[in-house]
């Protein structure tokens, strides 16, 4: 049995920031359209430039990046977390923790703790929350991502005690619902909410569409109070403006940068845990036919994209998780640049009688990490130099999304997408499920063989794990073929003066504002 009861501060306030000099050129233009411009953070606000507006602030889609990033463990909060460095999982809305059956874990819950709007959090609170993430039919996109087409059988003992049965014995079960952001029991459980209730450090004070998103220090906190009683976000899709507005004092976080965008030695690089991959669909011709999606992965020259378009801040991927996550296979080596042999490959299979010469939509998302549309680019090019027929399409969350995850829109024709994965709970099982199974919610190939691979893989432990994992990541590539991987991304943060913040390899899905403190 784990137990822990220690208060929320034990988490880690990050008293100060690594800053790293970018050597890169200070912007002094000045930002149009900024709210905020000429106030500072002065110890009372922190403010916050996103590349986009979040779609929504449903706590059940929070392992979205646009979402989470601004909802996880700052207006909701789940039963336990990972820590980002250690591994380790650390409690939180519950308090310990223990497989009680082979198929059941029991958690005990925090007492005195109370939603934003003063209703009390309890098992059933939890029980509610878990069940309309996971067994719910409106379209939570942490069902797939993390449970796929599992059910649970939640049941609240008593007020402080919940019971989690699963299908088949689940040695990661906590860490799966470190995914689940819980909100009261009061929460629609037919359909997704805009603007949540949560347990967390802060509530919604206002969100001008289109404008602004202002959170407000929860009076009622269970924890300590954060050291900024307001947040306030803004988006702004151009990267050199939301570094211009670090370096004018117009902001003091800002995310998703790149090394040109001007932030001087105002910027933070960390690792964080995204994976930049071409990912095929295998419904309709060329693509369904292995030796195009072979060719695709000779044609794509990996180290010119990393470092003419990154600068060096990636490092080329051999596999979808980078190291430090459970089952990444340190004896892999990233696909060779070789047109000639792509060119090849496309030649065999269209004299097998395959429609190479078919139209390929190849689609993305505006603002998914610096330099994306080039990177689209640049591979769009390199697919129709060796004989592909491939047009770009780029579009907001909520477009790219239904191409992203089950169900598909019909008739789609062929089309690949440009993806980022980031494997935030660091075990192999949430990226593999999802997009390697057969009826993974980001897949469209499978075997029934390798489905049995990856599915014992996931009932291991230890290095057992580990290494059956690694051997899923080893396969996939002749079994399936429906990536191909670009880099293991670096993230680099614009930051302030004013305040200090520690990213880590978690602050790309979510950042904590209860670790940002005023800087002095």
């Amino acid at each position: 049995m784990f137990s822990r009861t220690q208060s929320r501060t034990s988490r880690g306030v990050a008293v100060g920031a690594a800053v790293v000099s970018l050597s890169l050129t200070v912007s002094a233009c000045s930002v149009a359209n900024s709210d905020s411009a000429g106030t500072t953070a002065g110890g009372d606000v922190v403010r916050i430039v996103l590349p986009q507006e979040p779609p929504t602030l449903e706590p059940c889609d929070a392992n979205l990046t646009s979402t989470g990033v601004v909802v996880r463990s700052n207006i909701t909060e789940p039963l336990v977390e990972r820590d980002p460095t250690s591994g380790e999982l650390e409690p939180l809305l519950a308090t310990e923790w223990e497989q009680t059956e082979p198929d059941t874990w029991t958690f005990t819950l925090r007492e005195g703790v109370t939603f934003s709007d003063g209703t009390p959090f309890d098992a059933e609170a939890a029980a509610h929350s878990i069940d309309r993430a996971v067994n719910g039919t409106f379209g939570c996109n942490v069902e797939g991502y993390v449970f796929g087409d599992t059910e649970l059988e939640v049941d609240a003992v008593d007020a402080t005690h919940l019971t989690v049965t699963t299908p088949e014995p689940d040695p990661i079960l906590p860490l799966r619902l470190s995914f689940i952001e819980i909100v009261p029991a009061s929460a629609s459980g037919t359909e997704k909410v805009r603007e949540p209730v949560g347990t967390g450090p802060y509530k919604i004070e206002e969100w001008q569409a289109g404008t602004k998103l202002t959170l407000a220090a929860n009076e009622s906190y269970w924890g300590d109070a954060p050291a900024f009683p307001t947040a306030e976000y803004q988006w702004r899709e151009e990267g050199t403006v939301r570094a211009a507005m670090i370096t004018n004092g117009e902001a003091d976080v800002a995310t998703g940068l790149a090394p040109e965008d001007g932030l001087g030695d105002a910027g933070v690089d960390y690792p964080n845990n995204e994976t930049t991959a071409v990912r095929a669909t295998g419904t309709y011709a060329p693509l369904d036919d292995i030796r195009v999606r072979h060719a695709i992965n000779y044609a794509i020259d990996r180290g010119s994209i990393v470092d003419s378009l990154f600068d060096g801040y990636a490092e080329v991927a051999s596999q979808l998780v980078p190291d430090g996550v459970v089952g990444h296979n340190p004896d892999l080596e990233p696909w060779p640049y070789d047109p000639e042999k792509a060119r090849s490959l496309i030649a065999e299979a269209e004299a097998d009688g395959v429609p190479t010469d078919t139209e390929i939509r190849l689609i993305s998302r505006t603002g998914l990490f610096p330099k994306v549309e080039e990177t689209v680019e640049v591979v769009q090019k390199a697919l129709e130099d060796v004989g592909l027929n491939v047009s770009i399409e780029m579009l907001d969350t909520a477009g790219s999304v239904q191409y992203q995850s089950r169900p598909y829109p019909e008739d789609t024709g062929p089309y690949l997408m440009l993806v980022q994965h980031g494997n935030q709970a660091g075990d192999a099982a949430f990226s593999v499920d999802q997009y390697m199974l057969s009826d993974g919610a980001q897949s469209t190939f499978g075997t029934d063989e390798f489905d049995a691979q990856i599915e014992a893989a996931g009932k291991e432990q230890d290095e057992g794990r580990q290494q059956a994992y690694a051997d899923v990541f080893a396969d996939e590539p002749d079994t399936i073929g429906q990536f191909a991987y670009i880099a293991h991304m670096t993230g680099i943060l614009g930051l302030s003066e004013q305040v200090s913040y520690e990213p880590n390899s978690a602050t790309g899905d979510e950042m904590r504002l209860a670790e940002m403190t005023p800087a002095g």
